[in-house]
């Protein structure tokens, strides 16, 4: 899952989902230095991207890209879901995309000072960008992986993707759907045990 996904999955613990958010910028032993409820939305982070690498549903939208995007497929595949989580919100949260990520941006700026400068960098250009209200539409989704692949090391063509999107807009959309209710379920048991 992206960005987006991770932060709605961490419920109503601001730190939990800042945490959640950061934790691919957090490499080896960094996660110590963390306060605890930021160093649990690292793990939490951890456990939900295995889950859904291991997911059926998930497993079969990169199978759909592999051909095309070899493993960027597994990238891609996490910015759709961004983009249906996004795009159906109303159905997961009743506070509206664009309050909660105004919401969210702004515990995010405040928690900002305590992290290095590659974290603060991302934070800027998450907010900057809006990421989260970016992911609502094709084009505005469009935009954030064409910014992606000037970061990739080899020719990924990860903004062309959305043309697959576009092709194969419900097969992606039904597979959304089932396996995100296993992930909320799944998410909610293992806050409970961290």
């Amino acid at each position: 899952m992206n960005f987006l996904a991770h932060v709605y999955l961490s419920g109503n613990n601001s730190n939990l989902a800042i945490g959640n958010l950061i934790a691919d910028k957090v490499r080896g032993r960094k996660v110590y230095d963390l306060p605890q409820e930021i160093k649990k939305g690292v793990y939490l982070h951890r456990y939900i991207d295995e889950f859904t690498d291991q997911h059926l549903r998930f497993k079969e939208c990169v199978k759909e890209l592999f051909p095309i995007y070899r493993h960027y497929s597994r990238v891609i595949v996490d910015m759709y879901f961004d983009h249906f989580l996004a795009k159906n919100w109303n159905h997961y949260h009743k506070i509206p995309l664009n309050e909660f990520s105004k919401n969210f941006y702004g515990k995010l700026k405040d928690s900002s000072i305590i992290f290095p400068d590659s974290i603060q960098k991302f934070i800027i250009t998450l907010i900057r960008y809006n990421w989260f209200g970016q992911y609502e539409s094709i084009s505005g989704l469009k935009i954030i992986l064409g910014q992606m692949e000037k970061r990739t090391k080899f020719p990924s063509k990860l903004s062309n993707s959305t043309n697959n999107l576009k092709v194969k807009y419900s097969f992606f959309e039904n597979h959304f759907f089932i396996f995100f209710d296993d992930l909320i379920y799944f998410t909610k048991n293992k806050i409970k045990s961290l």
